[in-house]
């Protein structure tokens, strides 16, 4: 009995070293951008705030809710194969308190989604953690084909504030398409080989340690599992098809909060955010590598990352681009929250529980099995 606590000890001692580093590095972060804005004009920030245009607010936030439920649509394309009289209608709750417990929680909500839609469509939730590590290719996919929109049509340059900046989101981009294409064979081997290969990184990797050996070849045979539900090549065109469209949507929203900063530049005698739809995408861009460092409820590097975009690469004041960061921050990660606490709220559920719940069902299926008594 005293040796079956170690493990949650461990996990806990783990999560706060993770926390503790993630807050150091943001800390950092927070000081360098202090610094660097010692002549903030705060009044100035305050006054563009309240000068935004709020329709386009209201539209922005439209557009994201209409992304969560194309990523219904999407889950449901998933569960075809298994079960094919699934409504994406009954899709849509599980989709918003997952993302709104993400949102509050951090990385520990992440499963509260196929945590949810395992439990309501009676299924494992390996099978559904498969689904969810397949979607992230989709989601890598669709928006590169869109960065390349972004970073490749000839427009793009000549758009730009500063042109030198250009190199670099094309470099980036040449490595972006890389991972993509990376990934893509990956799946392609783990599809075909996905068995075989999981058997192989068990054995080879056992001296490393049984757990983590047979953890590893879990993942690849929950991956495996997640591409098995892509049936044929109509499904995947479809699954591309509302995958481009959800990434569209989000860029759409992107700028229609841009969009509600015109006035407001004009007001203050500042350029006017005029960041076309196009140019969005690297904006986008600079936002999604920024939430490497999102923290629970507070975010963190995601907005400084757009901030700062916003003010080197579109020449955006700082305080014009600190307003519209926070709120791009707010339309498209926090909006979510009051429609999934009050769909929580009324299946009475509790976001902490079901993210404790989720991640012991998963570290509960990565246990290997004990060798039979000899």
């Amino acid at each position: 009995m005293l040796g079956s606590s170690s493990p949650p000890l461990d996990m806990d001692r783990k999560r706060v070293l993770i926390t503790g580093g993630i807050l150091a590095v943001f800390g950092l972060l927070v000081y360098l951008q202090f610094r660097h804005w010692r002549s903030f004009d705060w009044t100035t920030f305050w006054a563009e705030t309240e000068q935004i245009r709020p329709w386009h607010i209201a539209h922005a936030i439209g557009l994201i809710y209409l992304a969560y439920v194309f990523r219904a649509i999407r889950w449901k394309l998933f569960l075809r194969p298994v079960r094919p009289h699934a409504s994406w209608l009954e899709l849509v709750p599980p989709t918003l308190i997952g993302f709104t417990g993400l949102a509050l929680l951090g990385r520990p909500g992440e499963f509260i989604r196929p945590y949810l839609i395992a439990r309501r469509q009676n299924l494992p939730l390996s099978s559904q953690i498969a689904v969810w590590a397949v979607e992230r290719i989709f989601d890598i996919g669709a928006f590169a084909v869109l960065m390349a929109l972004g970073i490749f049509l000839p427009s793009s340059r000549r758009m730009l504030p500063h042109p030198e900046y250009y190199t670099r989101f094309r470099d980036g981009g040449f490595l972006f398409f890389g991972l993509v294409v990376a990934l893509t064979l990956g799946a392609a081997l783990v599809s075909r080989k996905g068995k075989a290969l999981a058997d192989w990184v068990q054995h080879r990797f056992s001296h490393w340690g049984a757990h983590l050996s047979h953890r590893i070849a879990l993942k690849i045979r929950e991956f495996g599992q997640g591409l098995n539900t892509i049936h044929g090549p109509v499904s995947l065109f479809l699954l591309i098809v509302v995958s481009i469209g959800m990434w569209w949507i989000i860029a759409v929203a992107y700028h229609e909060v841009t969009l509600a900063y015109h006035q407001t530049a004009h007001v203050f005698g500042e350029d006017p955010l005029d960041i076309r739809l196009v140019q969005v995408l690297l904006l986008m861009g600079s936002s999604m590598l920024g939430s490497v460092l999102q923290l629970p409820g507070v975010g963190g590097g995601s907005q400084l990352a757009t901030i700062a975009a916003l003010e080197h690469i579109f020449d955006v004041p700082k305080e014009l681009a600190a307003s519209c960061g926070i709120m791009l921050w707010l339309v498209t990660f926090v909006a979510v929250i009051p429609l999934g606490l009050l769909l929580a709220h009324h299946e009475r559920l509790s976001l902490r529980k079901l993210s404790q719940e989720s991640h012991n069902v998963e570290a509960d299926a990565a246990v290997p099995a004990s060798p039979p008594a000899g």
